[in-house]
């Protein structure tokens, strides 16, 4: 299920960005007096904004939403059982210097 949220979590993530992109700004209408006014005629008779804005909308709160769900997803995972996966448990063997013995049988 992860893997499915996440490739639509993507899908979302690159249609908004195309249409954010796709959107006209507020200095835009300039334009149209050299020619560029007929091109928002596509969308219909109100224009893109209306038809982008909502879309735009829809996609962010879709965006956050599977964000929202992946978190609480990877939140509840389960610890790992793995002793590669969770090194905090493993015991670092201290090498004790070697001391030197005296015998008893070496005359001094």
């Amino acid at each position: 299920m992860l893997n499915i949220l996440t490739i639509v979590y993507l899908l979302v993530a690159i249609a908004l960005i195309g249409f954010i992109l796709i959107q006209q700004g507020k200095g835009a209408d300039a334009g149209a007096s050299f020619g560029a006014g007929a091109a928002g005629t596509v969308f219909g008779s109100a224009g893109s904004a209306n038809f982008l804005s909502r879309t735009t909308a829809v996609l962010a709160t879709i965006f956050f939403a599977i964000s929202l769900v992946i978190g609480n997803l990877n939140s509840h995972q389960a610890k790992p059982t793995s002793q590669f996966d969770d090194l905090s448990g493993v015991q670092q063997k201290v090498e004790q210097p070697k001391t030197q013995t005296q015998n008893s049988d070496i005359p001094q």
